[in-house]
């Protein structure tokens, strides 16, 4: 194939996409740019069919550090496991693009998107659905393309959307909208908003629809002046033979679900599934069509579950379509931790803890995106024994990063500034047990722990999974779906939020059809549950508590003169090592002089800002200090007055009278109370008077002149020498330079 590139330009953005010159073993390759921000989009279908009851799609997004001029961190210096945004950018990819191929397609796909520049000012994840659907067309995929992903933002002061903003453009926006489709249908959306309402959200949404199209048309216009070869694809089909014996048995099937226990539901259908492989089905016919016969028993299920929803308006656990399951919320559920909450709804329950920590303990994010890191991190774990399962644990999978981003998402517009709450915060969600919408259990469970840790949340969050039965123009929305009414149903659309409006959204979709519309009905039946939940959870806690944990850590920031620091830290650290060792409190500083002192006993945060304060204070005149002596000379002591500061005190203000050495009267080691009685403004020398002055002793020379008062060779204060003061016992025949007072 030739080089072919389509230049243009939508919404204030150019885009580029070229092919017919890179990765041409590949079933498609795709070259796609936003200024020049650059990703290459593969596709490679297999050769062979395999026999899944699934359709084997695979996506990964590769963040190449050269993309962005680093080189990676580690022993190797090469990238290693996806970092999160990865995770996150390839399941973004894969959510739009799966449900547009054909049913019965059973070849693997692979899309694989490779970062090869990222310019730190256009964000590369939205444009990979369109490299990613533009790939498959160019291979000749059976796949309802085309397909694009745009990302809607909206500017605070103007109230104008944005169409795939920049990063600097999204500092300035209170809606992060991410909605993939068709030019005719939605296939996925996902958002963080700053508490929008539902109907902006709407028109967010309906304006996306169309940015949608637009790029659909430009990337068709591309793949008009390509010379794709059709393909046939083999589709496979099922023996007709298989559906007939299975069908009869859907009023046994619709029985097998009207079961409220997920256990005991699927129990009873996983028995009549096995008996009717066993009854209608040789051994021959169930070795040969293995994958065919668990499908089509996987379709009976779904089509007695939708059939009794669409006819009866009954769920499969006697509910409504628009009622909530039993709850149970639990704030403060486990001891010594800094907060909890226990959040149970129907069969999902989730337990959330919250940790806090210093600023110091952030996450650093090492990715191709410009953030650098984050101090609110929630993560989410769903282990095997949350569904009755046997399993690994590991490290975790995609779904498990998914729900968790989505929870942070949904919580970080109200989690306060640093400067109202100078902590990091970790929340984990430990699903205990599963039977859907466990991420918006997740999302409630962490409001109710942050509220029990006593952190200062601007609004309580509560989160709802919607579903969606849609037979031709028969169309059921639900309710808090359970885990059936997500695998069988044809839309997943979870909203959170506060009273005043919505906070994350997420939505696949697996009808196409879905008009915007809909959505809105959805988002309206949403606010009543969310409500509902919301309602349930202040009834249990009304407000953020007012005190930390005793267990928690007490964070105090103070504020230092940046050329302070220097002091505070010690060469090599030995200052703030030793304020740490010595008090217990854990301390960061900051570039511009803010310091954050943190520590679970309150004394030992008062002992280490005490420290911190001593040594950056400029003593002033006036002031008085109770100080010890830690240098002595022949013209008098020096006192430290604070840990960076000494003072001199004369030898002249020592003790009432006249002496002959500072020894006479003072020792290192001692404690004074001092005065301060002046600072030099240009050297910064500081001169003291004793405030507790003892007499000076008889023995060091009070009374007469010629008295050295010194191991009964003169006085302290006594004239000899030629009417010199001599200082120094001891040296007869010198005579010493007269001392100032130093300053």
């Amino acid at each position: 194939m030739e080089k072919i590139v389509e230049s243009f330009e939508l919404y204030g953005k150019t885009y580029r996409l070229e092919t017919g010159e890179l990765a041409k073993q590949a079933t498609g390759a795709v070259l796609v740019s936003q200024g020049d921000t650059t990703v290459l989009v593969t596709a490679v279908i297999s050769k062979e069919e395999k026999d899944y009851d699934f359709f084997p799609l695979t996506v990964d997004f590769i963040e190449k550090m050269y993309a962005v001029g680093r080189i990676p961190g580690g022993y190797l210096k090469r990238e290693a496991r996806p970092s999160e945004k990865g995770t996150l950018t390839a399941r973004m990819i894969d959510r739009p693009i799966r449900p547009g191929f054909a049913d019965g397609f059973k070849r693997e796909v692979h899309v694989v998107a490779t970062t090869f520049v990222a310019d730190q000012i256009n964000p590369p994840d939205t444009i990979c659905v369109m490299g990613a659907s533009a790939a498959l067309m160019l291979g000749a995929a059976p796949f309802d393309g085309p397909a694009a992903c745009v990302r809607i933002g909206r500017d605070v002061e103007t109230g104008q959307f944005i169409v795939n903003p920049t990063f600097e453009e999204e500092k300035n926006s209170d809606l992060e909208l991410t909605i993939a489709g068709t030019a005719d249908y939605i296939s996925m959306v996902e958002a963080g908003a700053h508490e929008i309402s539902e109907e902006d959200m709407v028109a967010a949404i309906a304006f996306g629809q169309e940015a949608i199209a637009a790029f659909c048309e430009a990337q068709q216009r591309f793949l008009d002046r390509c010379d794709i070869q059709p393909r046939e694809w083999p589709i496979h089909v099922a023996d007709p033979s298989i559906a007939e014996r299975v069908n009869p048995f859907l009023d046994e099937m619709s029985a097998a679900l009207k079961d409220a226990d997920k256990q005991a539901r699927m129990g009873k259908v996983e028995a009549l599934k096995d008996r009717i492989k066993a009854e209608q089905f040789t051994d021959e016919e169930r070795a040969a069509w293995k994958g065919d016969i668990a499908a089509a028993c996987k379709a009976l299920e779904k089509k007695a579950m939708r059939a009794m929803v669409i006819e009866t308006g009954e769920r499969a656990d006697g509910r409504r379509p628009d009622e909530i399951r039993p709850l149970h919320i639990v704030p403060g559920y486990l001891p010594r931790v800094h907060g909890s909450g226990l959040f149970q709804r129907g069969q999902t329950q989730v337990m959330s803890v919250v940790t806090l920590g210093m600023l110091n303990e952030w996450q650093r994010l090492d990715t191709i995106d410009p953030a650098e890191g984050k101090r609110y991190m929630h993560q989410y774990n769903f282990p095997p024994y949350c569904t009755g399962e046997v399993g690994r644990m590991g490290a975790p999978k995609r779904r498990e990063v998914g729900h968790g981003a989505l929870a942070e998402r949904a919580l970080l517009p109200v989690i306060p500034s640093e400067d109202d709450f100078p902590y990091a915060i970790r929340v984990v969600s430990e699903v205990l047990e599963s039977n859907g919408s466990s991420s918006m259990a997740s999302t409630c469970g962490s409001t109710l722990a942050l509220m029990d840790a006593g952190v200062p949340i601007k609004a309580p969050v509560s989160g709802i999974a919607m579903g969606l039965i849609k037979e031709g123009d028969d169309v059921v929305i639900l309710s808090d779906i359970q885990g059936i009414e997500d695998f069988l149903g044809d839309m997943d659309f979870k909203v959170c939020g506060t009273e005043q409006g919505i906070t994350a959204l997420q939505m696949d979709n697996k009808a196409r059809g879905l008009s915007v519309e809909i959505l809105a009905r959805a988002l309206k039946q949403a606010h009543e549950g969310r409500m509902f939940i919301l309602d349930a959870m202040l009834a249990q806690i009304g407000a953020p508590r007012e005190q930390l944990r005793d267990t928690a850590p007490r964070i105090e920031t103070i504020h230092i003169p940046v050329d302070k620091i220097r002091e505070v830290i010690g060469s090599g650290g030995k200052v703030v090592r030793g304020i740490q060792d010595e008090t217990g409190a854990s301390i960061d500083i900051q570039e511009d002089g803010t310091i954050h002192i943190a520590a679970v006993e309150g004394t030992a945060g008062e002992a280490a800002k005490k420290m911190i304060l001593d040594i950056v204070k400029e003593p002033e005149v006036g002031e008085e200090y109770e100080g010890e002596v830690v240098g002595i000379k022949d013209f008098g002591a020096f006192v430290k007055l604070t840990p960076a500061k000494d003072g001199l005190l004369h030898i002249s203000r020592v003790a009432n009278g006249r002496v002959a050495t500072v020894e006479d009267v003072l020792s290192l080691g001692d404690v004074v109370k001092v005065k301060v009685l002046e600072v030099d403004p240009k050297t910064g020398k500081i001169s003291l008077d004793r405030l507790d002055k003892p007499d000076a002793p008889e023995s060091a020379g009070n009374g007469g002149r010629g008295s050295h008062g010194h191991g009964g060779n003169g006085g302290g204060h006594g004239r000899g020498n030629g009417g010199k003061v001599d200082n120094h016992p001891g040296r007869a025949g010198r005579t010493p330079r007269r001392r100032h007072e130093a300053n």
